[in-house]
């Protein structure tokens, strides 16, 4: 059985999701092959040019394309109804590299998650239905609002720590962030916590000043507990495509980001993105926001993304 004939109801919910991006790919697939006996170039073009424009990344649609053109000139592929099917092979083959679950370990309190993105990713709420997650698998759970530069963050997340049932660590707007991390890993040190989540500023990674905040952050959660963070997720807002894969890889270059968070994938056509920033940044896919309730962030399944995306 497999993992979405396990979950008919969150399968339907994801396949619903990624309605505007199965329209975006698949069907103007299914179109260009309509009534088509044979590959020809104009189909392979056609091809081609749907995934460019549906954001699954050049370097990745070149990568794709090579493989289909090979297996075409080979004679191994003829059929123009297989296309797809030979497609939606390669894409799973590519997300399932990157198909890993977050282990948390608490052998050694507290697992630090750190939290990172730009401001509009949905990065504060992404850490509301994380901890919501982690407390109904039984942990206790405990949040740093160390994005001091708005004081609405720091509300936000408290009113969010209030509505999941978490205690809120702070300190007041404009403060030192790092401070505010140090303060969070010492009382979750004494408060016995399971797992820390840290929210930061949502930086501009133009901004240098601010991605050497970040680094200050990051330090500071490794001196006062070496094996910390034991996650950096970067969540990233599948809305906006390819920029979504910029923000990655400049996140990437400042620290050591080990998970992705994709939201927002049930309100746009550029779901693919998922196989390009995956592939591109070499990061594993978390989960995966697909609505605003609060089981609506989901540990993220290959299998299933690629079945729901292709699915009629």
């Amino acid at each position: 059985m497999t993992s979405s004939e396990k979950k008919p109801g969150f399968f339907r919910k994801l396949k619903n999701g990624l309605s505007k991006t199965h329209l975006a790919v698949v069907r103007r697939l299914d179109e260009a092959t309509l009534g088509k006996r044979e590959i020809n170039d104009e189909i392979l073009d056609n091809f081609e040019e749907i995934m460019i424009t549906s954001d699954l990344g050049i370097n990745t649609v070149i990568k794709l394309m090579d493989e289909i053109r090979f297996r075409v000139k080979r004679n191994e592929l003829k059929n123009p109804e297989k296309l797809k099917e030979v497609l939606k092979e390669n894409i799973l083959q590519i997300l399932q590299k990157h198909d890993k679950k977050l282990d948390v370990n608490i052998d050694n309190k507290p697992f630090i998650i750190l939290t990172v993105g730009v401001n509009g990713t949905g990065k504060t709420t992404t850490i509301a239905k994380l901890a919501n997650k982690f407390k109904n698998e039984g942990h206790s759970v405990m949040l740093a609002a160390a994005d001091t530069f708005r004081a609405a963050a720091i509300d936000q997340l408290e009113i969010w720590g209030s509505r999941v049932g978490c205690r809120v660590i702070k300190h007041k707007p404009g403060a030192d962030p790092s401070a505010v991390a140090f303060d969070a890993i010492k009382s979750a040190k004494a408060n016995n916590i399971d797992i820390l989540i840290i929210d930061t500023a949502g930086r501009l990674h133009t901004k240098a000043p601010l991605m050497d905040e970040l680094k200050k952050i990051y330090k500071v959660i490794k001196k006062e507990h070496p094996d910390a963070p034991h996650e950096t997720l970067i969540v990233l807002d599948a809305t906006t495509g390819q920029n979504a894969v910029s923000q990655a890889k400049i996140f990437k270059e400042t620290i050591d980001i080990s998970g992705i968070v994709l939201t927002k994938l049930d309100g746009t056509a550029k779901g693919g993105v998922i196989v390009a920033v995956s592939e591109i940044i070499d990061i594993p896919v978390r989960y995966i926001g697909i609505g605003e309730q609060m089981d609506d962030l989901r540990e993220f399944s290959a299998e299933d993304f690629v079945d729901a995306m292709f699915e009629d």
